[in-house]
């Protein structure tokens, strides 16, 4: 491995860059998603992601050559301490970011065999959104797709809660719900929409819905729920519970991923 560069000082052009994705929740000004954490760099090496750059603090430096030195072409930065907390998108920084290529998806590739794929709709928590991309790759999801108005998978906290999923798990951002309701009938996809079990007296339990058919699961913006265009085009369905109204929306779509998975299993 070639002799790492150093950066001392925070004004660099690099680190600005960095701060300024951070702060917009998005991609750098070149197209690169932050990936903050030892982890998510191994995750991105194992997934097989370009990874361009690696900051690494200089407490963190051996690690993360040790790391980066698996892939050639992978080039180490090393920051201060004090200046790599400055650029760090959490509190009490791990010394490690990474700038990876994000994967570019097809519609098609969402949809591969027996289709599965989880719908977010105007979904706005960082932290729901990756720990449901997650919950979609641990249960088998196909794919999913971040409507219009959602928060941006490419947001550094949504990566981190994905603890690397987003690398792997085809998806799809940026679409509007008419868009995404046309590719889900020419697909003959049927439609779940999570609710309230105190919004819908009709609405059906998970275990009441065969989910072993090519399908979506639609999970819904935290405080309003699934918009009225998707939910009127889908059938509702209400995890049961006893004490709370309702669940927080990464925990409900967990549950109905896992109750799909275990139909597909025994289907």
């Amino acid at each position: 491995m070639a002799t790492p560069e150093t950066i001392t000082s925070a004004a660099n052009p690099l680190l600005k860059d960095v701060r300024r994705a951070i702060a917009r929740g998005g991609l750098t000004e070149q197209g690169w998603c932050v990936a903050e954490t030892l982890h998510l760099l191994e995750e991105a090496l194992r997934s097989d992601c370009e990874v361009k750059v690696v900051l690494a603090a200089e407490s963190v430096r051996s690690a993360a050559e040790a790391q980066a030195g698996r892939r050639a072409g992978v080039k180490v930065v090393v920051v201060p301490d004090p200046v790599m907390q400055k650029v760090s998108a959490t509190q009490t920084s791990q010394g490690v970011v990474a700038l990876v290529r994000p994967p570019e998806w097809r519609l098609d590739q969402l949809f591969r065999g027996r289709a599965l794929v989880v719908a977010l709709d105007g979904m706005q928590d960082p932290g729901n959104a990756g720990a449901i991309l997650r919950a979609a790759e641990a249960f088998g999801a196909t794919g999913a797709i971040f409507l219009k108005g959602c928060v941006s998978p490419y947001n550094p906290k949504t990566l981190r809660a994905s603890a690397g999923s987003l690398f792997r798990v085809p998806f799809l951002h940026g679409r509007d719900a008419a868009a995404v309701l046309a590719a889900f009938k020419q697909r003959g996809v049927r439609l779940y929409a999570a609710v309230p079990a105190r919004e819908g007296k009709a609405a059906r339990s998970p275990a009441e819905v065969d989910f072993t058919a090519n399908c979506a699961l639609i999970i819904g913006n935290e405080a309003r729920g699934v918009g009225p265009e998707l939910r009127a085009a889908a059938l509702e369905v209400s995890i049961p519970t006893a004490g709370v109204e309702s669940l927080n929306a990464a925990m409900a779509a967990g549950i109905l991923l896992y109750e799909a998975q275990r139909q597909r299993s025994t289907a």
